[in-house]
C-alpha cells in the first residue's frame, strides 16, 4: 500500500468512527428547543390585553334607546380599540412565532382570536347600523306649521364611522350623504327667499 492510500484509509476510519448517529426525535428536539419567549416583556404586555373587557362599551352601543350618533361613535370607538388590539397581537406574534406555537401559548392565542372575532363582529354590526341610515338620510319635520326636510342624524359620526370601516364603496356613501346635504341646503334657502 502507498502512503497515500494509507493515509486515505486512516482519514475515512477515523470520520466513521466519529460520526454519531441521532435519531430524527433527537435531531428535532435540538432544533427546537424551547424558549423562553412566555417570558419576556412582549408576552406579559400581551397577556394584559383583554377584548373582553370592552363589552360594556359595546353594550352601550346597541342600546337602542341611545341616539343613532352615539351608537356610530361607540361602535367606531370600540371597533377602532379591537382593532388596534389584535394589531399588537399580530405585530408580536409575527415578530416571534414561539408567542403563538409554544406550549403554554394558549392563553395568548385565545386572547388574540377573542380580539379578532370581535373586531369583526363589531366591524358587522357597524356597518349594518351605517347601512340602515343610508337608508333614509334626510327626513320630513314639521316647523312652524310647515313641513321641511331635515337630517336624519348629524353626518358628521356617520362620515366618519365609513372611513374607520374602509368599506369598498366608502365613495358612493359619502357622496350620498353630500347630496342628502344638498337638498337639505336647498330647501333651507327656498324657505329664506319666501320670507
Amino acid at each position: 500500500m502507498t502512503t497515500r492510500t494509507l493515509a486515505v484509509v486512516c482519514a475515512l476510519a477515523f470520520t466513521s468512527a466519529c460520526v454519531k448517529e441521532i435519531t430524527s426525535d433527537e435531531r428535532l428536539e435540538r432544533e427546537t428547543a424551547r424558549s423562553d419567549a412566555l417570558k419576556t416583556n412582549t408576552a406579559a404586555e400581551l397577556g394584559k390585553i383583554k377584548c373582553d373587557e370592552l363589552n360594556n362599551d359595546l353594550a352601550k352601543a346597541r342600546d337602542a334607546v341611545k341616539t343613532e350618533e352615539e351608537r356610530l361613535s361607540t361602535f367606531t370607538d370600540v371597533y377602532e380599540r379591537l382593532k388596534n388590539r389584535s394589531a399588537r397581537f399580530d405585530e408580536a406574534m409575527s415578530r416571534n412565532p414561539d408567542l403563538a406555537f409554544q406550549e403554554g401559548s394558549q392563553e395568548l392565542v385565545a386572547a388574540r382570536e377573542t380580539c379578532i372575532q370581535m373586531a369583526a363582529d363589531v366591524r358587522n354590526e357597524t356597518e349594518s347600523l351605517i347601512r340602515e341610515i343610508m337608508q333614509v338620510l334626510v327626513v320630513d319635520e314639521i316647523k312652524g306649521g310647515q313641513t321641511v326636510r331635515a337630517a336624519r342624524v348629524d353626518y358628521a359620526p356617520l362620515r366618519a364611522a365609513i372611513e374607520k370601516l374602509e368599506l369598498d364603496d366608502r365613495e358612493a356613501l359619502q357622496n350620498k350623504i353630500s347630496n342628502a346635504e344638498k337638498q337639505i341646503d336647498v330647501k333651507a334657502e327656498k324657505r329664506g327667499r319666501q320670507k
